[in-house]
């Protein structure tokens, strides 16, 4: 699976309960309004794809199942 980009990530984050809470920096904080948990994805530009690891990270810490990332 092929790390995506910053605006598909929060495009997908949106659409499963996340909201946008603040910023802090170059990172976006998002928040899940259903469990109240936060995660935090690295804006570094809206086109530049994250790292794998850092994609793989945000997967696991918005509890989604990997099929929500997958084009």
């Amino acid at each position: 699976m092929r790390p995506l980009k910053f605006k598909e990530i929060i495009k997908i984050l949106e659409r499963n309960g996340f909201v946008y809470n603040r910023q802090r920096g170059s990172h976006y904080i998002m928040q899940n309004i259903n469990k109240g948990f936060i995660i935090v994805v690295p804006f570094h530009g809206e086109n530049k794809e994250l790292t794998p690891g850092t994609f793989k990270d945000i997967i696991s810490q918005s509890q989604l199942p990997k099929e929500k990332f997958i084009k």
